[in-house]
């Protein structure tokens, strides 16, 4: 194992050799995905292996093979750390056929707290990918939190709701869940509980502006599901009863054995 700052790096399921990293570290056309580990288990697996196929399809014309992918994951993990944050990132560097699968293993992460949300004018391209250096995505999330906001809530001009910058967003208006009708990425958290809710759903425009009529607004991400409790300073109510509804939503979701 390749490790550095105490993170764990491999490819395609070695360690990663210094030259390698420098390949990866001159490129950033990739796509990715993030899980949270507990006891060698994660939620939504095969959720996470599909993005992975189908985004290695679309962005390099190559087929990736979930299974070697989870193989890879499995080598990467430390037996006595069964608890991580995992990252796949998928590169394809010149000339380089097929593409790498990067694997880091983190620490864990805390779950995802009660969140304040700062509004920007933009939009993610070609949202529905997961991919790597997405440059106003990282701007714009930390001007957020310089700024004294948990997050960046990603906005069109006229302040369609589209997504956070590491998350999904939803909205409760006391009888069904409101997702936003705009480009987004479809978050594995957000597909794991969407699942499981026992409450009529549908997709429709959302502005900033409306987000005071809802009985909640909330994100998720693979840090978990948390409540929106400000935006832009305006304080959102929050319908706790629906929250522990969703939450438990999430629970239940069985853990996958990598």
């Amino acid at each position: 194992m390749s490790q550095t700052a105490g993170i764990t790096l491999e490819i395609n399921g070695q360690a990663a050799t210094a030259d390698e990293l420098r390949v990866l570290a001159l490129g950033g056309y990739g796509h990715f995905t993030a899980m949270q580990v507990r006891g060698g288990r994660t939620r939504g697996l095969r959720l996470h292996l599909d993005r992975l196929e189908a985004a290695s399809r679309e962005m390099f014309g190559a087929e990736l093979d979930g299974g070697r992918v989870r193989d890879f994951i499995r080598h990467a993990m430390d037996p006595q750390m069964p608890d991580a944050s995992v990252r796949v990132i998928v590169h394809q560097p010149v000339g380089q056929e097929p593409p790498w699968v990067l694997v880091t293993v983190r620490p864990p992460a805390d779950p995802l707290p009660a969140s304040r949300l700062r509004p920007v004018a933009y939009q993610r391209s070609l949202a529905h990918l997961k991919r790597t250096g997405d440059f106003g995505q990282h701007y714009y999330g930390r001007l957020a939190k310089q700024s004294g906001f948990d997050e960046a809530l990603l906005t069109g001009p006229d302040g369609l709701i589209s997504e956070g910058s590491t998350t999904n967003i939803g909205f409760f208006d006391g009888s069904s869940v409101v997702w936003p009708a705009a480009a987004m990425l479809a978050g594995v958290t957000m597909q794991l509980a969407s699942a499981r809710l026992a409450l009529p759903q549908r997709h429709r425009p959302v502005r900033v502006a409306d987000l005071g009529s809802f009985e909640a607004v909330f994100i998720t991400n693979s840090h978990g599901v948390a409540a929106v409790t400000e935006v832009d300073g305006c304080r959102l109510p929050v319908d706790t009863a629906f929250m522990g509804m969703l939450n438990g939503c999430y629970e239940s979701v069985p853990w996958d054995e990598i």
